[in-house]
């Protein structure tokens, strides 16, 4: 089998199948698909550890935290990571998993919800670490990044700012500016569907109603940032003028797959974010009703009675 190298990336020999696309290739440039399978590893001894104290852990988090590291090591760790260097519609539907999918599913996970419950407290040497953590949530440049006047921009920037200028094909000559660029795709996912998913802890809280505005500010950017790559005339970006000869690829009809790819990909994360907002704010709803409840069976009612005896003081002065 024939390999080739593209500006120091490894990219296979043969023209893209869906049997090649997902053929497992560690190498050099596959950082973060070693990172996510020692993510995996870490996060399973945590539940395991939680376990055996006799503290329970929803099942469903954990399958969500595999499903993200999955999909982390489905785009970097195969072949499609090689294929991604040559053909636009690869390399952007990784960029939309890395950004959409694999941060959502990684943060239902509640990863640092576990390490709070895991890490050991008080303390000396053993309790530095959580002391650490909890620092950091709670420390003024957590609080910057986590502000969505940043975490809003910085997102519709990974679009337009990475293919509409120079930096796009800057970073994808060398494979450290490579690996530098599909980490920020999965930071700024991360940083910006954190505190709207909010299952952890996260230095800034907002609003149900909040958490939804945040959600769909960036949609119409997303929406038509999809439909300006389908419409160009040319090519946005050079790295992928010049794909192997011989594997008949059109590259500007391959251009328009990878901006319809971009416009597709909105609607399905929009649509598992709202379903969790919708239905974290329906459990806070009936968390307070239930509070309110306990309040009123407590005092008896006091606040009612109080309230009755206010109308029919007033009643009996008219």
């Amino acid at each position: 089998m024939d390999h080739g190298q593209h500006s120091g990336m490894w990219v296979p020999g043969e023209p893209p199948t869906w049997g090649r696309m997902f053929q497992p290739h560690l190498g050099p440039e596959s950082f973060l698909a070693v990172l996510s399978m020692i993510g995996l590893l870490v996060y399973l001894l945590a539940v395991l550890r939680l376990r055996r104290s006799g503290v329970s852990w929803p099942w469903w988090r954990t399958v969500a935290w595999t499903a993200g590291v999955a999909s982390l090591f489905a785009v970097t760790g195969t072949w499609l990571n090689g294929y991604s260097m040559v053909l636009f519609s690869v390399h952007m539907t990784q960029h939309m998993v890395l950004s959409l999918i694999t941060p959502l599913l990684l943060l239902l996970g509640a990863p640092i919800t576990l390490a709070l419950r895991t890490l050991p407290r008080g303390h000396g040497a053993a309790g530095t670490p959580r002391a650490l953590l909890l620092d950091a949530l709670h420390s003024r440049f957590a609080r910057f990044v986590a502000h969505p006047l940043f975490t809003v921009p910085l997102f519709i920037a990974s679009l337009y700012g990475v293919y509409f200028t120079p930096i796009f094909d800057a970073l994808m000559r060398s494979p450290v500016g490579h690996q530098l660029m599909l980490a920020h795709f999965v930071v700024t996912g991360l940083l910006f569907f954190g505190p709207i998913v909010a299952q952890d802890p996260w230095p800034r809280t907002l609003s149900h109603p909040g958490r939804l505005l945040e959600l769909f500010l960036p949609v119409p950017f997303h929406a038509f940032f999809g439909v300006a790559i389908m419409m160009a005339g040319s090519l946005v970006v050079t790295t992928f003028a010049d794909p192997p000869s011989g594997w008949g690829i059109d590259t500007l009809r391959d251009q328009g797959e990878a901006g319809g790819i971009v416009w597709a990909f909105g609607e399905l994360p929009t649509v598992l974010v709202m379903a969790v907002v919708f239905f974290s704010w329906a459990r806070s709803e009936e968390r307070r009703g239930r509070v309110l409840d306990r309040t009123a069976d407590r005092t008896g009612d006091a606040e009612l009675a109080a309230y009755n005896a206010r109308l029919r003081a007033m009643a009996e002065r008219d």
